[in-house]
């Protein structure tokens, strides 16, 4: 069986610090709505552009599907709960809905 090093596709600590600093109320505001959807929308760009060039890693491709769920989810709990913040974001990040 041979095993391949496949190097992990996580964000660094200053993109995660900017993404939070832009979206969120400060840096540490780690639980933000806004916040993790731009940071879920950062990842999944990530693992689109490496799954158009290696098109049968898998296990990215599971990753992708699980976070356009949480997303999804996210988005959907957004919605719900404040419409205006939703709008904002979806304004913000430039998605479709």
């Amino acid at each position: 069986v041979l095993f391949r090093s496949i190097k992990r596709m996580a964000l660094s600590s200053e993109t995660k610090k900017e993404i939070f600093k832009k979206y969120g109320k400060s840096e540490v505001d780690t639980g933000n709505s806004e916040a993790q959807i731009a940071m879920f929308s950062t990842r999944i760009s990530a693992l689109t552009q490496h799954l158009s060039t290696n098109k049968k890693d898998f296990s990215t491709q599971t990753a992708l599907v699980n976070l356009v769920s949480k997303r999804r989810r996210l988005l959907k709990y957004l919605q719900q709960v404040d419409i205006n913040r939703y709008r904002k974001v979806i304004a913000a990040l430039g998605l479709r809905k």
